[in-house]
């Protein structure tokens, strides 16, 4: 099962402050990451497990609305 880099941030426990600190990178950029991971650099993808404590395989790469519209159940007639 795979979760945003917002839903690795907060069950780490860290703000986003925090995390922003941690991967030094400004927080607005960690935000805008958040919203659409789907060009994140290698530099900030090689910290993510080391940072959020996830393998980098268990975080959904794209647009958070996306991840969201995908993990929709389907409504059954």
């Amino acid at each position: 099962m795979q979760i945003t880099l917002r839903a690795a941030r907060v069950n780490a426990g860290l703000t986003l402050v925090e995390a922003a600190k941690l991967f030094g990178i400004n927080k607005d950029t960690l935000s805008k990451y958040e919203r659409d991971s789907s060009n994140v650099p290698r530099k900030f993808f090689i910290k993510i497990e080391e940072v959020y404590g996830v393998p980098v395989d268990n975080i959904f790469f794209g647009r958070e609305s996306e991840f969201f519209r995908k993990e929709k159940p389907k409504r059954t007639a």
